[in-house]
């Protein structure tokens, strides 16, 4: 009776699949022809193609995992997808979308120039989306991690070829958005050669992060912020993602062994150093550099700004936000409002060294959190929850 409530189940999620395949190509038929009205037929075409591939390997990634539409292995199946589900596969489809725009110069038109950063753009909010979906509704399964994990590495990959191909951002930046591929194909390499591969322990800064590099891919993908500006934030916000993708590339492949107790031991001592001094540091060096870099640019800070009262609201930002990253309140929060202002700043004036070191402390400041001696830190435990949980 089981088994066969089993098979019922699994034929009405290949049913609602199909459906949601048609539904995603009809869409990407229909965004073609639209396309073609404001482009020419051949650009709409080849953005066609190419999204068309991307949603066929996303629609063939969640064929090969519908067995997982359940809670855990010990549960039955799910008879539908559930809406946090579906929530992801759209995001899927606006990733698809995206992808399209691959292998063309960045559209031109005070419009379509827009585009693909807008699409990736909702496509990045739903990210936050599906999973707080899935828990109230009480449908959170082994799947939707899965494709949001797929999901996550096909976005990062596709938004990173577009801002180096824009020229936004530097060509190192492609290790960034195919270091998840990397990282899991040394993993079935190491299976292939039926060589140990050992647990990764959970860590709050992995999603944190990925959202983060979403963000700036976004911004990247904007015809509003270019280069210098893009290239360092590149730099700023790979750097941190990467080394962690080296260090737990060391720990599956065991040449650290996180069960050790003096490795441990050594783990504990670096995240108390980051904490207790490290981010602390950081922040009195994030004021200090700030009231240098105005001071060396000068009084207004946005004389060039083609709006001059923008420049006394750019001067009580400045001084609201160095106020609350410095006695740690919100400190995420004010860094990245820091993050918005500098880049205005920063198109009327000049980037100096100061400029850039500024701007990268900034942004792992962003990345890391306040760390101790901060007066109220409410931002770090929103950020490192999950909705709806």
């Amino acid at each position: 009776m089981n088994v066969l409530k089993q098979q019922t189940a699994n034929d009405s999620l290949k049913r609602e699949l199909v459906w949601v395949v048609l539904i995603g190509i009809g869409c990407l038929i229909l965004g073609s022809l639209l396309l073609s009205a404001a482009l020419n037929f051949n650009s709409a075409l080849q953005w066609l193609i190419q999204a068309g591939l991307i949603w066929a390997f996303i629609c063939y990634q969640s064929h090969r995992r519908l067995h997982l539409n359940r809670p855990n292995l010990e549960a039955p199946l799910y008879k539908e997808l559930g809406w946090g589900n579906r929530v992801t596969l759209l995001r899927a489809w606006l990733i698809a979308a995206t992808a399209g725009f691959l292998l063309k110069p960045w559209p031109e038109g005070p419009l379509l120039s827009w585009l693909p950063g807008m699409i990736y753009f909702f496509g990045a909010v739903l990210d936050r989306v599906d999973g707080y979906v899935a828990r109230r509704t009480g449908h959170s399964s082994l799947i939707g991690t899965e494709l949001d994990t797929v999901s996550d590495a096909i976005g990062l990959a596709v938004a990173s070829i577009l801002a180096v191909s824009y020229g936004q951002t530097h060509w190192s930046f492609l290790f960034m958005g195919l270091a998840y591929y990397a990282y899991h194909g040394g993993i079935l390499w190491r299976k292939y050669r039926d060589l140990p591969v050992y647990p990764l322990p959970p860590s709050i800064h992995r999603r944190v992060w990925a959202g983060f590099q979403m963000g700036y891919l976004v911004v990247a993908l904007w015809p509003l912020f270019y280069p210098p500006l893009t290239l360092i934030g590149g730099f700023a916000f790979m750097l941190p993602a990467l080394i962690g993708f080296l260090v737990d590339w060391l720990i599956v492949s065991g040449r650290i062994d996180r069960k050790d107790e003096r490795v441990d031991r050594r783990f504990r001592k670096i995240a108390g150093f980051s904490q207790e001094i490290f981010q602390p540091a950081l922040r009195i060096l994030i004021v200090i550099l700030l009231v240098i870099s105005i001071v060396q640019s000068g009084f207004p800070p946005m004389a060039n700004s083609e709006f001059p009262w923008f420049s006394s609201i750019a001067t009580a930002g400045f001084v609201l936000t160095a106020f609350m990253i410095l006695f740690g309140i919100a400190g995420r929060y004010f860094t990245l409002l820091l993050v918005g202002l500098l880049g205005w700043y920063y198109i009327g004036n000049t980037m100096h060294a100061v400029d850039y070191v500024l701007f990268c402390c900034v942004v792992w400041s962003l990345l890391l959190g306040s760390g101790r001696f901060s007066l109220w830190q409410e931002d770090d435990r929103w950020l490192n929850r999950y909705d709806g949980a």
